[in-house]
């Protein structure tokens, strides 16, 4: 009788890891190495790259490389791209997961009042910060997938995940560049996944809901007293699980997408939000 589920057949092949230096992007690389996958851990910083590495190494016995490279830049990515081919092998996998925000391109203010301080509101968003969050966020997903998919249509067989977020489907007050950035994610995921659907590589993403990370810290902590912003307050009453996520809990559907289990699945994006998208606030 033929199986109803097959392996995951993860076990030696090789996945690039941008923004690897990161506590989430991290979680989820030593969640592929415990599956026996080897990863490349791509970061700016090289000594977060590299200190992720020899824990992956050393906590699961499986090769890890840490590398410094921009993703917004082509050259560097095609550098990484020699070392990794002369170090792991062809790349496999790829997660895109370097992005962020930019302060300047965050206002004030949730709901514009006709008192308001013009530069408290959307007029005193800075195109500098625009700049900056959309090319992290799309051009940092763009370039490493020109550079590291070749080598899976050569394959004829691999897989990429995009990070998205929750502002992809319904944006958040205070960050407009942020949420059309993943907007924009999830637009290129679909497109990329049907332009390759012939080839044998996949293209999905995950759209993580509400994570404490030092990006956002700021918007939903206190500095001075440690509590909830209101803003933060507004998150917790409007996830039902009434907690922020975790990094852990983004990587068994990452590793799902990836394996032989997910292998007629492309082209989605999958919420990990507590139940954020599903509530109505009712």
């Amino acid at each position: 009788m033929t199986s109803p589920i097959g392996k995951l057949n993860l076990e030696g092949k090789v996945a690039v890891v941008t923004g690897g230096g990161g506590v989430i992007c991290s979680t989820m690389a030593k969640a592929l190495a415990m599956h026996g996958v080897k990863t490349a851990i791509l970061d700016l910083n090289f000594e977060a790259a590299d200190a992720v590495a020899t824990d992956i190494k050393t906590s699961t016995g499986v090769e890890s490389i840490g590398l410094a490279a921009n993703v917004l830049s082509k050259e560097s990515l095609e550098e990484a791209h020699k070392l990794i081919h002369q170090r792991l092998g062809k790349v496999d996998f790829l997660i895109n997961g370097a992005g962020g925000n930019a302060a300047t391109a965050t206002s004030k203010v949730e709901k514009m009042e006709l008192t308001d301080n013009l530069d408290d509101t959307f007029f005193g968003l800075q195109i500098e910060g625009f700049d900056k969050t959309f090319d992290l966020n799309f051009k940092g997903t763009l370039l490493p997938t020109l550079v590291f998919a070749k080598d899976m249509v050569e394959k004829q067989a691999g897989g990429i995940v995009n990070i998205s977020s929750m502002n992809s489907y319904r944006p958040l007050t205070r960050i407009p560049a942020y949420s059309a950035s993943k907007a924009a994610i999830n637009n290129f995921t679909q497109w990329l996944a049907v332009h390759f659907a012939k080839t044998g590589v996949r293209v999905n993403a995950i759209a993580p809901g509400f994570l404490l990370t030092n990006q956002n810290r700021f918007l939903l902590i206190d500095e001075k007293t440690g509590e909830s912003t209101p803003r933060g307050r507004k998150i917790i009453n409007g996830t039902p699980m009434e907690r922020y996520g975790t990094p852990d809990e983004l990587s068994g559907t990452l590793v799902y997408l990836l394996s032989d289990w997910s292998k007629f699945i492309t082209g989605i994006v999958i919420p990990i939000d507590g139940g954020f998208s599903a509530y109505s606030g009712v």
